[in-house]
């Protein structure tokens, strides 16, 4: 077995390498072969491989911002991969993008996952591995797909952190099992609050309840933080109800512009995310999770 990092997951497909390394099977060990890559002055990408032939291949790569650079490398990866006599191509995408766009909420618009699906099939991938994406999408594709489930670990790790006991929240209703796992792992009991969204503009509205939170920890969980808006709203409602603590938690962290410095004005102690999206908040790591899936 050959394990590539992608450029856009480079740290991570060296844990997973590791990680696959202690876990020897019939005594093959997986192999690191990097791929050779740079971004030409017009923005294209160029890729090289070397020695895939005849082996199984795991291709390490998110598809954070920007995200259609990484989704672009991850195609070229997998399709010169099977070009070049690699037996099987499992991609490894942490962080899957577009799946937010999964219908069409306005008439005329592009059901973006729906091509991104196409795209990584056509590349000829076998197999696809991702984490806990915005809504399931796994009847679409037609080659197996696995979507790990990662918010326990998260949770496990603010446990670890001193956050038994805090009460979960989920900043919409819609992702309330969120705060259910949350709870499952920290206790101190759950809730979600209720958000409405422009589809047009985007804008957030949430909806301010009185939460019982007085002088306890507040965990907020959610899938994903972006623009930071709506975990910054989630913030100001547990800490106007009188929350202790508050930690801004998530899998995929995003935080694209001052999302991170909003939360942290609106009153959050830290945030926490993991890997599947590098960046200073990364502190958990899928790595394990994605060992014992391969």
């Amino acid at each position: 077995m050959i394990v590539v990092p992608g450029p856009a997951s480079l740290e991570l497909g060296e844990r997973v390498a590791k990680g696959l390394s202690a876990r020897i099977v019939e005594g093959v060990k997986p192999r690191v072969v990097p791929v050779e890559h740079r971004v030409f002055p017009d923005g294209e990408s160029y890729l090289r491989f070397s020695d895939v032939v005849d082996e199984e291949v795991v291709i390490v790569q998110t598809t954070s911002p920007p995200t259609d650079t990484h989704l672009l490398q991850l195609f070229l990866m997998v399709n010169t991969a099977k070009d070049l006599g690699a037996r099987r191509v499992v991609a490894v995408i942490p962080y899957l993008a577009y799946v937010r766009q999964d219908k069409r909420f306005l008439s005329g618009e592009a059901v973006s996952i729906d091509v991104i699906i196409r795209l990584i099939e056509a590349a000829r991938a076998d197999a696809l591995i991702t984490c806990d994406t915005h809504s399931d999408i796994s009847s679409r594709f037609k080659i197996p797909i696995k979507n790990l489930q990662v918010l326990p670990l998260v949770a496990k790790h603010l446990r670890d952190q001193g956050f038994e006991g805090a009460f979960s929240l989920s900043p919409d209703k819609k992702a309330i099992n969120l705060a259910t796992m949350g709870s499952e792992v920290l206790g101190g009991g759950y809730d979600a609050l209720e958000k409405t969204r422009d589809r047009r503009t985007g804008e957030v509205q949430t909806i301010e309840k009185a939460l019982p939170v007085r002088g306890k920890d507040v965990v907020i969980f959610d899938d994903m933080i972006s623009t930071g808006g709506t975990m910054a709203l989630a913030v100001e409602v547990a800490k106007k109800s009188g929350a202790r603590r508050v930690a801004a938690a998530c899998i995929h962290p995003l935080l694209v512009g001052n999302a991170a410095e909003r939360i942290l004005a609106a009153g959050a102690e830290r945030i926490v995310g993991t890997d599947t999206v590098p960046g200073p908040y990364s502190i958990v790591s899928v790595a394990p999770l994605i060992v014992k899936a391969l």
